[in-house]
């Protein structure tokens, strides 16, 4: 009986709210696929440009099969792209949300880090 007054009476405020829902579904899909150590290191090192499997297993100590794995999360979430360039895949960060996200925490955590007393 509400919904059906709300609908008729403020057809607007409940797009409103159902664009807001959807809107926070988006954002809690995004937070979970970001709320892992590895991938927030993988993504750290992709702001800084495209970089193949052994280029991140270099720089971050992940093992080949673990970085793999949490690759293939990022790709199916659609956070980052591949590129195969000879013999190597290359990945890239495509999401504009988790580059914004990783910025803000890339300041709040790390900008920081060297300069504490």
């Amino acid at each position: 009986m509400f919904k059906e007054s709300l609908t008729e009476t403020h057809p607007t405020a409940l797009s409103a709210m159902l664009s807001n829902r959807a809107a926070a579904g988006q954002a809690c899909a995004l937070l979970k696929v970001l709320a892992n150590e590895d991938r927030l290191l993988i993504l750290c090192q992709l702001i800084e440009g495209e970089k193949n499997v052994g280029e991140l297993e270099q720089a971050l100590g992940i093992r080949q099969p673990t970085l793999s794995q949490q690759l293939t999360v990022l790709r199916d979430e659609n956070l980052v792209e591949t590129e195969r360039k000879g013999k190597f895949i290359y990945y890239r960060l495509t999401s504009q949300e988790a580059l914004q996200i990783m910025k803000t925490l890339y300041q709040l955590f790390c900008g920081h880090h060297h300069t504490e007393s």
